[in-house]
């Protein structure tokens, strides 16, 4: 059945999708050497000109923009338009250093609100419908992207952000809202308000649910599902590219996010390297952008990992592989590589965990120790750490990953909830 699509474009053909990336990206290769003087430098250094592109594989002998050219040129070191010309700004918390800045012309807000409608509408949602956005508002993307999209959709938005969890889950029951957009880690702490409430999250009125802003697995979602009785996709994004709408999975599918490849070409290249990958090879994700205005970005190193695969329900877009782990996120521990999403998809096949966890790195002598700390439902919690429970556990991570590592069962409700981000690793080795 041919999908009903918010856009023609998203059933054009493999060739014209390819043949409109050239002529967008030589187009925004131009714009970029010409009102960026840090990326014109880096091109003149690697030898390379916007006129030597004739196809898409000759982005490849292009630099990269790593997040640091972010910070080195911050705030508006690399807008390519005047400042008086940017309508909004975003970015970065600074947690880590400098914030990252990103701009926004007032065509570059309208691009972004009509690729928000667009992965909503992918995600089953309909004009008139309800939409509880549960993003976080502010220098964060996530709120107001969700925000304007849901608007150009024809949707009835409820601008509620994060936080404040009984007041959200009086809303969601009060409003009768049809889908939520939310971090997934926060869907789960909105399943136990729903249940501290005595309302049963399958009886709510949601029937779809898009979550982004951070890793999750098909166990995460088949826990989400079955509590709420809802459709669960996948979006994704990233403030330096332009915020959450970059990707989308389908709801017809549920196999993989298709990029809207009109307005944005990825790569996959190693992440040790950087040398190209082919289309179903592992590795990490890089985007350039082909219609901003403000900030065009060029080649950038976004860590997060995945590959490549052709496009389903949309053909004519590539997909790409649900995200479960950054190339940054990786744990070694005594010579093993192991990523949170893996500890995650271990723990949500139990009948015992209810998806909240955390993972503590510590160091005794020479000796990196990881301990997993996981919390119990409350209708399997026996009053003393489920001993037996974390021993098989031990024994799974031990067989399956390949490291030995501590397991704390803990009681329901004692893990620090997240309203935006889940903050899944402490890695107290410093201390």
């Amino acid at each position: 059945m041919k999908p009903d699509c918010f856009e023609p474009i998203e059933m054009a053909s493999r060739d014209e999708i390819e043949a409109l990336q050239v002529q967008r990206l030589r187009q925004t290769l131009a714009h970029a050497y010409e009102n960026v003087a840090p990326w014109r430098a880096k091109c003149q250094q690697r030898g390379v000109h916007p006129a030597d592109v004739r196809r898409t594989a000759d982005l490849a002998a292009f630099p990269f923009t790593e997040k640091s050219d972010l910070r080195d040129h911050y705030p508006f070191g690399l807008m390519a338009v005047p400042r008086d010309r940017l309508a909004r700004v975003h970015g970065s918390s600074g947690s880590t250093g400098k914030p990252i800045v990103v701009g926004y012309t007032a065509a570059d807000i309208a691009t972004w609100a009509r690729l928000m409608a667009r992965s909503i509408h992918a995600a089953g949602v309909r004009p008139g419908m309800m939409v509880h956005v549960a993003y976080g508002y502010g220098l964060f993307t996530g709120g107001l992207g969700a925000h304007y999209g849901a608007e150009r959709l024809g949707c009835t938005v409820i601008p509620m952000s994060g936080g404040m969890t009984e007041r959200q889950v009086q809303l969601i029951d009060d409003f009768r809202p049809d889908a939520i957009m939310v971090t997934p880690s926060y869907m789960l702490a909105l399943l136990d308000g729903f249940r501290k409430a005595g309302l049963a999250p399958d009886a709510t009125s949601l029937r779809f649910g898009i979550f982004g802003a951070e890793p999750w697995t098909e166990a995460m979602r088949a826990e989400i599902e079955g509590a709420f009785a809802l459709d669960a996709t996948d979006i994704y994004g990233l403030s330096e590219v332009m915020g959450p709408g970059v990707a989308q999975e389908c709801v017809e599918t549920k196999d993989g996010l298709h990029i809207w490849e009109d307005h944005f070409l990825p790569e996959i290249v190693d992440p040790d390297t950087g040398a190209p990958l082919a289309d179903g090879d592992k590795g990490e994700l890089v985007f350039t952008s082909l219609t901003k205005e403000a900030f065009p970005v060029i080649r950038y190193r976004t860590r997060d990992l995945t590959r490549l695969l052709p496009g389903t329900a949309r053909p004519g877009m590539r997909r790409m592989e649900k995200v479960t782990g950054r190339s940054d996120d990786m744990i070694i521990l005594r010579g093993v590589n192991l990523f949170p999403s893996q500890i995650e998809e271990l723990l949500l096949k139990s009948s015992w965990c209810n998806g909240h966890y955390q993972l503590e790195l510590t160091r005794q002598g020479r000796m990196d120790s990881l301990l997993v700390k996981a919390e119990a439902r409350a209708e399997s919690w026996d009053g003393s750490g489920l001993d037996q429970h974390a021993e098989v556990l031990i024994r799974h991570i031990k067989a399956t990953i390949g490291v030995s590592v501590g397991v704390a069962i803990t009681p329901p409700g004692t893990l620090e909830r997240s309203s935006g981000k889940a903050k899944r690793v402490y890695d107290r080795r410093g201390s």
